[in-house]
């Protein structure tokens, strides 16, 4: 199978054990999903070990079934020297049915480490398509918007 590099694709089933108090799949399991789905995807780019260093903007569209197929796509969208920007979309529906349904979407900055904890450079990613520049683009807006938010946070850290 040739799937590019920059991007990964799981899929599985959600299971009783991810139930909430509400009967849909608890938030909790859905980030954790995010997470590997994420971490896969640095670690596949990068060929080293990857730790994550900032979730941002995650947001919850649609609450997923217990049953429902669930398929996470990660997608690089900007590398810097040790780190890598990644794009997260969850989608969810009956597996008896084609149609999946977006029901949660987020960006997640994963850096490359050694064996002791030093960050190491990865390979700069290149967009290739109109919207690869465009989420590209989305990256950097996003890490202009962190820079606020992180002098906004400083008194309370």
């Amino acid at each position: 199978m040739n799937t590019p590099r920059h991007t990964v694709t799981l899929r599985f089933l959600a299971e009783p054990s991810d139930v909430n108090f509400g009967g849909k799949v608890h938030g909790g399991s859905v980030m954790k999903w995010i997470d590997q789905a994420g971490f896969t995807c640095a670690a596949n780019w990068s060929g080293q070990y990857c730790v994550t260093v900032y979730v941002g903007g995650i947001r919850f569209y649609k609450p997923i079934a217990i049953g429902d197929l669930v398929e996470i796509s990660a997608a690089i969208i900007y590398t810097g020297n040790t780190s890598m920007h990644i794009s997260l979309h969850v989608y969810a529906g009956n597996p008896r049915q084609e149609k999946k349904e977006k029901t949660t979407h987020c960006v997640m900055v994963f850096a490359a480490i050694k064996d002791q904890g030093q960050t190491v450079p990865v390979p700069k990613w290149a967009p290739q398509t109109e919207d690869e520049m465009n989420m590209e683009k989305y990256a950097l807006r996003l890490m202009d918007l962190r820079k606020v938010i992180d002098e906004e946070m400083k008194p309370y850290l």
